[in-house]
């Protein structure tokens, strides 16, 4: 894979939507927490959910010192509305499948498909010429291997498993596939080859087809036109800092 640096700084369209990957994908797989199907993957989802956090966190005390306008990381996190949010529209749907108001096999795709981008994606991001942002990228980068491997053990042991598990894993697959399209409608498209080849070996191996291309609208949450599951998410997550927005922690 040819790696590519990025300019000397990031931009702030950039490093928000990182960022805000990161914290919506992290609060959303929160809701795993005191949920899990066994303990083991409870402790497990709420940990990548810290590693997800800790990546916004490092992502958005940059993206406040490249915005310079007296931005904080809260304030980034806490106090932007739906609209200005720029994170894949993958990232902030619920877990629910047809059967199921909160469904894991629904979770383990969407880890393991974007895992498997975000894998690749820090792995070039390694080499930006930002220094603050390579060492953003190679910490998260060991975080990311975790995540990947997590989610593609997962994947394999659902759909290698039983009836049920083949079929709740690959409808969710049916699913949630067709989002990824809006992984290439950025400046990522020299990642697409070996993200096809990662998700194909691990499909291949858990029995698992890939569903056809639809002929359907791009997602376009990078763009800020996100679909109504965004905003009762952010509503969550924000009231608390904007009841009392003065607070000190």
């Amino acid at each position: 894979m040819d790696i590519v640096a990025t300019p000397v700084q990031a931009s702030l369209d950039q490093l928000l939507h990182l960022a805000d990957n990161a914290l919506v994908l992290g609060q959303r797989n929160a809701e795993w927490c005191g949920n899990g199907p066994v303990l083991e993957e409870d402790i497990a989802l709420a940990n990548m959910s810290l590693d997800l956090i800790g990546q916004a966190r490092m992502l958005y005390q940059h993206a406040a010192t490249v915005s310079g306008d007296g931005a904080t990381e809260d304030s980034l996190a806490y106090f932007r509305d739906a609209a200005d949010f720029r994170n894949f529209t993958l990232l902030e749907l619920p877990h629910a499948s047809a059967s199921s108001e909160r469904d894991y096999a629904v979770t383990i795709v969407r880890n393991f498909l974007y895992s498997a981008y975000m894998l690749l994606q820090w792995e070039v991001l390694q080499a930006s010429g930002d220094a603050q942002l390579a060492g953003i990228a190679g910490k998260s980068l060991k975080e990311v291997a975790y995540h990947f491997r997590h989610s593609r053990d997962w994947l394999v042991r659902l759909g290698d498993g039983t009836a049920e598990s083949h079929q709740r894993t690959q409808a969710a697959l049916n699913r949630l596939m067709p989002y990824t399209a809006e992984f290439w409608s950025g400046d990522a498209s020299t990642l697409r080859t070996p993200w096809e080849a990662l998700v194909h070996d691990a499909l291949e191996e858990a029995g698992l087809s890939r569903p056809p291309l639809l002929q359907a609208a791009l997602p376009r949450g990078r763009t800020g036109q996100h679909s109504g599951h965004l905003a009762p998410l952010l509503a969550e997550m924000q009231s608390l800092a904007r009841a009392h927005p003065q607070a000190r922690w």
